[in-house]
């Protein structure tokens, strides 16, 4: 079995650092913003655009995420990733220096786009940069990458915000992009894709489906009526989306996502579960503060308790090797995730004793390691599904889209039962954590239709090679 040691090798770390990097980069950006925003808006104004910062980045993450098999069939792996990086500097760059909301959500859009195609690059280079027996090391080391932006994102992001130069964060962001821009030259192969084998845009699915995160997202934004039309709407347009795919001559998913016996449907629902699940730290630091009486880092540091139990999770579960164990982790991860959501939100209390206030760092910890645990070997076995290269490039890809398009509705519905519990913070923080709870449960009975979808599809092509 291979060891963190042959990961961190010198033939291999320099790549390791660059596909890393990339989902580093995006997951530190994502809470080291939503930690300084209230200074921003102080300084520049629009705080009736205020939500529209996190919905513009994921939707342009959502739509560039669709895009990362053709761009790395057009481009390669190097130039790729040198120009994604350098998008995400200069997107960086433009939120830093905004003078107005406006400009500040142009940067956001530059950010989230180049960082989608960042975030995805990572899990469809892997395949090309590293050998397979370390591949699943890679992939529970990116999946660790969001643990640590979560941890370090608020504590640099509060503490530039707290010393009055917010814009300084961006700023070291901007210069850490450029410094992996470097390193991808030496790092990665030369190699500049194959123009041609690149599919077509998928437009009407693009537009489809970014349409439906766009409605959810809004939707967590208005009040009564006009939050059930959206989410009417947005159910309506993802129907849409997925009847449009079956059909279409080109898709954002692989075809096999719709058609046949391929466990790839239920591998693809499984990483939403957990990554809609994961966007309660969202809110963790509110209720930190309202109900607890915490302070900016701490309170930053209590959201931060479910991405170290994600990286505990990840790193601790990826020596599972046989395929037993594999799907035990993969169903102890949602268990273990609704049981820890579950304590938590028994927790919910106003002015909460030290020892609830403890018992709520506990939890989340617990809650964190169950996706941690679980998420990197449902990734791993998306790569796996298939052994013909174009078409595992475009499961692979795929995979860091359904976690994408999973946070965009994911904080869209996270605001909307927040507004449903209200206005009371103990009713917001229990309805959200308990309609989580069912969520996660329903990624266990996922597990085992993907156990019973991947033995009827190894059986079938077990007997295809027989015949021929």
């Amino acid at each position: 079995m291979a060891s963190w040691g042959d990961l961190a090798a010198r033939e291999h770390r320099s790549s390791v650092i660059v596909l890393a990097g990339g989902v580093a980069l995006y997951a530190i950006n994502v809470y080291l913003t939503t930690s300084l925003l209230p200074n921003a808006v102080a300084d520049i104004g629009g705080e009736e655009l205020y939500s529209w910062t996190m919905t513009v980045f994921l939707v342009a993450s959502v739509i560039s995420s669709m895009l990362v098999s053709r761009t790395l069939a057009r481009f390669g792996a190097r130039w790729a990733y040198a120009v994604s990086f350098t998008g995400f500097a200069l997107g960086t760059v433009i939120a830093g220096v905004a003078p107005t909301m406006i400009v500040m959500l142009v940067g956001r859009a530059v950010q989230g786009f180049a960082g989608g195609v960042l975030v995805g690059l990572g899990f469809a280079v892997v395949r090309t940069v590293l050998p397979a027996n370390l591949w699943q090391r890679a992939i529970a080391l990116m999946s660790a990458m969001w643990g640590v932006g979560n941890v370090v994102g608020p504590i640099v992001g509060g503490l530039f915000a707290q010393f009055g130069i917010w814009r300084g964060a961006f700023a070291l962001l901007a210069v850490i992009a450029a410094g992996l821009v470097a390193l991808t030259f030496r790092a990665l192969p030369a190699g500049a894709g194959a123009a041609g084998a690149a599919d077509p845009i998928p437009w009407a699915s693009l537009f489809l489906l970014t349409a439906a995160a766009a409605a959810v997202s809004i939707a967590s934004i208005v009040d009564g009526t006009a939050t059930i039309v959206l989410l009417v709407v947005a159910v309506a347009i993802g129907g849409a989306f997925v009847l449009w795919e079956r059909i279409a001559s080109s898709r954002v998913l692989p075809e096999m996502t719709y058609r046949g016996r391929s466990p790839l449907r239920w591998i693809y629902l499984a990483i939403v579960v957990l990554a809609v699940v994961s966007t309660i730290e969202m809110f963790i630091p509110l209720f930190g503060q309202r109900l607890g009486g915490l302070g900016p880092l701490a309170a930053g540091l209590l959201g931060a308790a479910i991405s170290w139990g994600w990286t505990v999770g990840t790193l601790s579960s990826s020596g599972a090797e046989t395929d037993r164990m594999r799907r035990a982790v993969r169903v102890a991860g949602p268990l273990i995730l609704a049981a820890g959501l579950a304590a938590y939100g028994l927790l919910q209390v106003d002015d909460p004793s030290g020892w609830v206030i403890a018992g709520w760092y506990l939890t989340l910890l617990v809650a964190g390691t169950g996706i941690g645990m679980a998420i990197s070997h449902w990734f791993t076995a998306g790569m796996r599904v298939s052994t013909d290269d174009a078409e595992a490039a475009q499961a692979s890809a795929g995979l860091n889209t359904s976690q994408l398009i999973a946070n965009a509705f994911g904080s869209a519905l996270a605001g909307v039962l927040v507004a449903l519990g209200g206005p009371s913070t103990v009713g917001s923080a229990r309805v959200l954590t308990f309609g989580f709870v069912i969520i996660a449960l329903l990624g266990v009975l996922i597990a085992f239709r993907e156990f019973a979808a991947a033995r009827g599809w190894r059986n079938a092509e077990t007997a295809e090679r027989a015949v021929l």
